[in-house]
């Protein structure tokens, strides 16, 4: 099967901010911070992320294998819209029906994506497809939170207990892999503001290969892949980032160091 790795950024959704609350006359910032105030308020001050409705999404990160190639990207261009770079996204699974593989993918960035399209009018039968149309897609499906076709790392390796959930940075650095690289999504915002969403995309980009290599060595640990096949798979990787002129996708190669993984 097909596997694609994503990740998302995102950004307050401004403009819903601004119609949700009656801010029309604050500029963007200010209703970035009264956003954040009344999410302060639900949690109690805990300071938590915006809600996922409340979310904007300006990258979208992949890494694609498939028999034949190994593809790492972000949708559209710098300059692409919102819409664009979603109906991107929802095109490529109705082209290649992936094993979609995240890091928190079902609590974060598909809700996200599932507003966002929703906003848009993004169609995408296949995603939301649950057997009505194909049956296997009834016992295997992308909305099942316990069926593989979506499967998001965190939530299965904790065994879908919340108490035991990790960040990607941590189990990325317990296996010796890069983790973050000199940015964190505390920073998109800053980074969104100043209009280098070129710096977003590159973050995005470490993100979903921190969690392919974290992938196959899931697929590895409950024994879909053999020893062989995972230094394989590792070394094909490698020989990818190598031929890359990137130099994000460099500096993530130096920091991976030797190792197979």
């Amino acid at each position: 099967m097909n596997v694609l790795v994503f990740d998302i950024e995102t950004v307050p959704d401004v403009e819903g901010g601004r119609r949700m609350y009656g801010l029309g006359d604050l500029d963007d910032d200010e209703v970035v911070h009264v956003m954040h105030a009344k999410r302060s308020q639900e949690t109690g001050g805990k300071g938590e992320l915006l809600r996922q409705h409340l979310q904007r999404v300006v990258a979208i990160s992949l890494v694609l294998r498939t028999d034949s190639r190994l593809h790492i990207w972000s949708l559209g261009e710098p300059a692409s819209g919102e819409h664009e770079l979603i109906e991107r996204f929802f095109e490529g699974i109705e082209r290649y029906s992936p094993l979609l593989v995240s890091w928190n993918g079902r609590g974060f960035d598909l809700p996200v994506l599932h507003y966002r399209a929703l906003v848009h009018g993004v169609s995408a039968p296949r995603y939301w497809e649950i057997g009505e149309n194909e049956s296997g897609f009834r016992w295997n499906n992308y909305l099942n939170r316990f069926h593989e076709r979506h499967t998001d790392l965190m939530d299965v390796l904790a065994g879908y207990e919340p108490r035991a959930y990790a960040s990607l940075h941590d189990i990325a650095t317990l296996l010796g892999l890069p983790g973050k690289l000199g940015m964190t999504g505390a920073d998109v915002w800053g980074r969104f503001r100043s209009g280098d969403i070129e710096s977003i995309r590159e973050y995005c980009e470490t993100d979903v290969l921190n969690t392919y290599l974290i992938y196959l060595r899931y697929e590895l640990m409950r024994g879909r892949q053999t020893r062989e096949g995972y230094d394989l798979a590792c070394r094909t990787l490698r020989e990818a980032l190598e031929q890359e002129p990137r130099p994000h996708l460099r500096a993530f190669l130096s920091a991976w160091g030797a190792g197979p993984a």
